[in-house]
């Protein structure tokens, strides 16, 4: 059982020659609407990597909202603590260069009114966890953390959009996941000195006892639980997209945790459905199943 408490989006998605600079105007073909929002790729993840996701957050009366909520939907996501508000559907503005990166505004909108407190009447399985990001007012994901924790479940956070967290925040954390440049913004709010990804994963497991991934990308992640150290290369893929991998690691990764494989093996599971991700256009279109999921890590880990 995956609880995510997050934003919900539609993306809207440019292909551009190279990402804009400040002041510079560069002309796209065309655009496309897709369902997105880190709250909402990490929930789709979940759901296609075979986890049972409840989805709490909100959404506009617009029809953006309609947008954003359609996969999650058709893959069985329960929508029933999404609420629905009189403020636009969150939106972010994405353009992808011709090296699949991409450049990212995002719009808050009805994000920035979501609250934990409908997790309240939650009726929380042994071993679930509950997905937190930075897209949504971080008290409210104090506040769920403490109705998760309350109930025993595992609490675990995306660092994203890199931010410095509240320290009634970290206090509260299981698993922590972060990119190279999340790892840095964590290493200084938290005061430590290392400056390298490995560095800063031990010591927030040895001084916090939270476990901590780093991803790197191409070059796979680093992680650090129980003062043990995993690593684990990615798989090498052809990159079209970049968009949603890090949100596609976070949802199957938490998935193989709930759903009882051990620590390596969830991060097995959760590297070969971040770099699958990278297949494919888009946010969500690209978000693997599971039947996927296992076929690249019977591939590339067994």
């Amino acid at each position: 059982m995956i609880v995510v408490f997050g934003s919900l989006n539609a993306d809207l998605v440019t292909r551009v020659g190279h990402i804009p600079a400040p002041g510079e105007t560069v002309i796209g073909p065309g655009y496309a609407v897709h369902p997105g929002g880190k709250g909402a790729n990490q929930a789709l993840a979940a759901a296609r990597a075979g986890a049972r996701v409840i989805m709490a957050g909100a959404v506009g009366h617009d029809g953006l909202a309609e947008a954003a909520l359609g996969l999650l939907s058709a893959e069985g996501v329960d929508l029933s603590l999404v609420a629905r508000l009189d403020e636009p559907t969150g939106a972010a503005f994405i353009t992808v260069d011709a090296a699949g990166e991409n450049a990212i505004v995002v719009a808050a909108g009805a994000n920035g009114h979501a609250r934990a407190e409908t997790l309240a009447g939650i009726a929380w399985e042994d071993g679930a966890i509950l997905l937190l990001q930075r897209e949504v007012p971080e008290a409210e994901c104090i506040a769920a953390a403490r109705i998760a924790k309350a109930h025993g479940a595992r609490v675990m956070l995306n660092l994203a959009p890199a931010g410095r967290p509240d320290p009634e925040l970290v206090a509260l954390l299981d698993i922590l996941v972060m990119n190279e440049h999340e790892a840095r913004v964590m290493a200084d709010a938290l005061g430590i000195a290392e400056g390298n990804p490995d560095a800063i994963a031990r010591v927030i497991d040895a001084r916090h006892g939270i476990a901590a991934i780093v991803t790197l990308g191409a070059e796979g992640l680093v992680a650090w639980t129980g003062g043990v150290r995993r690593t684990m290369p990615a798989p090498p893929v052809a990159v079209v997209d970049t968009t949603a991998a890090g949100d596609t690691f976070c949802g199957a990764f938490a998935a193989a945790l709930a759903g009882g494989y051990g620590f390596t093996g969830a991060l097995q599971r959760g590297v070969a459905a971040g770099s699958l991700a990278c297949t494919k256009a888009g946010a969500q279109p690209s978000i693997p199943d599971k039947a996927a999921i296992e076929a690249l890590v019977a591939g590339q880990f067994v």
